[in-house]
């Protein structure tokens, strides 16, 4: 990977066997990626950048703007997002095997006595995941006829700079765990993102063709899942 210095702002520039220049804009904090294909000069790169200053600055504002969680103690009382709903966290001791419960607009959080941050942590983390894994499995369903194609597996896991991924060749998907606390059209049109991706493996025009054929609201929902609060930590690459 390569850096390309405009002033202040950092670029980074990955050259690999793709057909069109690709730019993009990482959340939280605004850091910038060209990706382009390898017999891309690195000249001809940096007038492209310079040409996008305004919409790269745009785009790191919106996002250096959008709201930032303050970090998770798993406490009493502490509030957590459950499908975009919020919900206060209820933490029970006792001496039973670990679990969550929704009741109403509270989380109860069921822990050995004396469990600590990281452990509870890790119980509403695998929770969320299998919150995914089985939404998933019914927007799979769903989609699999309507767009032809067959998603050979998906996994879920935490990931720090994406929502979603798709391999190409393989026809698997993996998903970010946070889309459970996420609203539910968010996890779907991340799905559909995903799937479009086995037809189509780059953003071109053909790929935003066909996510408004199959999703006319994707745009929309993007908004929605790209205005809501983040983590606090830095999303790296």
């Amino acid at each position: 990977m390569t850096t390309i210095e405009l002033g202040e702002m950092a670029v980074d520039v990955v050259l690999k066997d793709i057909k069109n220049v690709h730019l993009s804009v990482h959340p939280p904090s605004g850091r910038v990626r060209i990706a382009a294909p390898r017999r891309t000069s690195i000249d001809s790169l940096r007038l492209y950048a310079i040409s996008k200053l305004g919409w790269i600055k745009k785009e790191q504002r919106k996002l250096r703007e959008q709201e930032r969680e303050t970090p998770r103690d798993y406490l009493e009382r502490e509030s957590h997002y459950v499908w975009g709903k919020r919900y206060l966290l209820s933490v029970h001791e006792a001496d039973q095997p670990p679990m969550i419960e929704q009741r109403h607009r509270r989380l109860v959080l069921t822990v050995r006595p004396g469990a600590s941050k990281l452990k509870r942590r890790q119980i509403m983390e695998d929770w969320y995941r299998e919150l995914v894994k089985s939404a998933a499995v019914d927007l799979f369903a769903k989609w699999e006829p309507k767009i032809g194609v067959e998603v050979a597996g998906f996994y879920v896991r935490r990931m720090k700079t994406r929502w979603g991924s798709c391999n190409h060749n393989a026809q698997t998907i993996r998903l970010n765990t946070d889309l459970a606390r996420k609203p539910p059209e968010c996890l779907e049109y991340i799905v559909v993102h995903e799937m479009i991706h086995i037809l189509e493996p780059t953003h071109n025009d053909r790929f935003q063709k066909l996510m408004g054929r199959y999703l006319p609201d994707w745009k929309h929902r993007r908004q929605v899942l790209n205005r809501l609060p983040v983590r606090h930590e830095d999303w790296g690459y």
